[in-house]
């Protein structure tokens, strides 16, 4: 008898294991448990094997690879990052993914890429800031002194010729 093909709906999946490792508990027969549940032979025994290994396998695992820092490590990034770049020993204020990557090898001892680096800040509720104003130390009056004697002198302009452009787009 060919078991039934069931997509992979965890939340039903659940059930059907705790029923299947049930019965295994009880002393049911492997292929009992397989035709009962409609599963294959080869899961059956899995579940036997976690039975016996643990109580409340038939728990679902999470998916996926887990966590490089725990939620306590989090939590104390963010506050650190909170507290400014000076107060964690950088020169200036200014927080960058590799400040933050050399912050978090540091502290907690996990290398990360700046790409993950920029995922976890995103996940505390960080986000890339720029600045809204003018620096402070901007000088109003040098500028206009470089805009009006010294950017003329840099700035290359066509020499005046009497013969005309050869470019199509000139009149001349």
């Amino acid at each position: 008898m060919a078991t039934k093909r069931y997509k992979r709906d965890f939340k039903a999946m659940e059930p059907r294991r705790r029923r299947g490792m049930r019965m295994l508990a009880r002393g049911v027969v492997q292929a009992e448990v397989a035709r009962s549940c409609e599963v294959s032979r080869q899961t059956v025994s899995r579940w036997a094997q976690m039975v016996a290994d643990k109580a409340q396998a038939w728990r679902r695992r999470p998916l996926g690879r887990p966590a490089a820092m725990s939620a306590v490590e989090r939590a104390k990034l963010s506050k650190m990052l909170v507290a400014g770049a000076l107060a964690n020993g950088f020169p200036t204020e200014l927080w960058t993914l590799a400040r933050i990557g050399k912050l978090i090898k540091r502290e907690f001892g996990h290398s990360f890429s700046s790409v993950h680096v920029w995922r976890v800040i995103r996940a505390l509720g960080f986000s890339s800031q720029r600045p809204t104003g003018r620096a402070i130390q901007r000088d109003e009056a040098a500028i206009l002194t470089w805009r009006s004697k010294r950017w003329p002198a840099l700035k290359k302009t066509p020499d005046a010729r009497k013969e005309p452009s050869s470019s199509s787009t000139n009149r001349d």
